[in-house]
C-alpha cells in the first residue's frame, strides 16, 4: 500500500508496535535488532531525498529487464511520495554484533531474527488499523548515516506507517494458491 493518510498516529501507538516486535524469538535471546522511529519531518525529507536517488539508479541503470518487468504490476517507480505523507517511518536495523565497554559480543541468526521480529512489526502495524509497505531501497547505508547508528548496526527494512489514505488504492495482485505454497503430509 503506497497510499498513506498524514493524519497523526500517537506516539504510544508506534511504542507497542515495537514492543510487540522485540518480543520475537532470537538467536541465543541475543534480540540483535534495533528500531528507530522517525516522525520528525526534516529527517523523513532527507530520507526520502536518499531513498529516491538510490532508486532512481535503480531503475535507470541497476535493474535488469526482468525485473522492472516484473514491477510493472505493481506500478511502482523510483519516486517515493509516501515517505513524506505516512507520519511515522520506522527503520530496522540488524545488529551484527553487540558492542559494549567489555568489547564485542557475537549475535546469531542475526538475519532470521531480525526477519521475525519484522514479522511480528508488521502484524502489530495492521492490528493496530494501520497499513505499511515494505521498503528496501538498496543499498541502505544511507539510513544508517541519516540516523546516525553506530557500526555494528546496519538497516534491514524501512515501513512507512499511518492510516490509509481515503483514497488509496492497491495493485490488483494475485496471490499464489495454497497448493503452491503448502504441502500436507497426513
Amino acid at each position: 500500500m503506497r497510499f498513506f493518510s498524514d493524519e497523526d498516529v500517537p506516539k504510544e501507538v508506534i511504542e507497542n508496535i515495537i514492543k510487540t516486535a522485540g518480543s520475537a524469538p532470537s538467536g541465543a535471546n541475543k534480540q540483535p535488532w534495533f528500531f528507530v522511529a522517525v516522525r520528525n519531518k526534516e529527517i523523513k525529507k532527507s530520507i526520502r531525498e536518499a531513498a529516491e536517488k538510490e532508486e532512481k539508479e535503480f531503475y535507470e541503470s541497476r535493474a535488469t529487464e526482468e525485473w522492472l518487468k516484473d514491477l510493472e504490476p505493481i506500478g511502482t517507480n523510483w519516486e517515493k511520495p509516501f515517505l513524506d505523507v505516512a507520519p511515522w517511518i520506522i527503520v530496522v536495523f540488524k545488529r551484527l554484533y553487540d558492542q559494549s565497554e567489555e568489547g564485542r559480543t557475537k549475535n546469531y541468526y542475526v538475519q532470521e531474527s531480525v526477519g521475525l521480529a519484522c514479522g511480528f512489526l508488521i502484524a502489530a502495524i495492521h492490528n493496530a488499523g494501520l497499513a505499511t509497505l515494505t521498503h528496501t531501497p538498496s543499498p541502505m547505508n544511507f539510513l544508517a548515516d541519516i540516523l546516525g547508528r553506530p557500526a555494528n548496526e546496519k538497516p534491514f527494512l524501512l515501513l512507512p506507517v499511518g492510516y490509509a489514505a481515503k483514497d488509496a488504492t492497491v495493485p490488483n495482485i494475485k496471490r499464489k494458491s495454497i497448493d503452491e505454497i503448502a504441502l500436507f503430509l497426513e
